[in-house]
């Protein structure tokens, strides 16, 4: 009786300890409930990020007005018939 008490309290022991420090333990659970948050964030900026990305390609592929607003302010370019000035403060 005295052997099976030792076995029954060493199974109980090996159980808590998995409970406490195993791969289902409240720690590792925790670890992953932050690691799932820090994913659901990432693909929330990149989910914003490919919402402006294909607003740009549509107004691309549409009209003019983008690839002449790109032209103006990333490469500084006027058309013909305009004057170009520059204020500095």
């Amino acid at each position: 009786m005295r052997v099976l008490s030792v076995i029954l309290v060493g199974f109980l022991v090996l159980i808590q300890g998995q409970l406490w420090f195993g791969k289902g333990s409240l720690p590792y659970g925790a670890k992953l409930r932050g690691d799932l948050a820090q994913a659901l964030s990432e693909n929330d900026t990149a989910r914003a990020r490919n919402t402006q990305l294909q607003a740009e390609l549509r107004d691309l592929k549409e009209g003019q007005e983008m690839v002449e607003e790109k032209a103006r302010m990333e490469l500084g370019m006027i058309r013909p018939d305009e004057i170009y000035v520059q204020v500095r403060r």
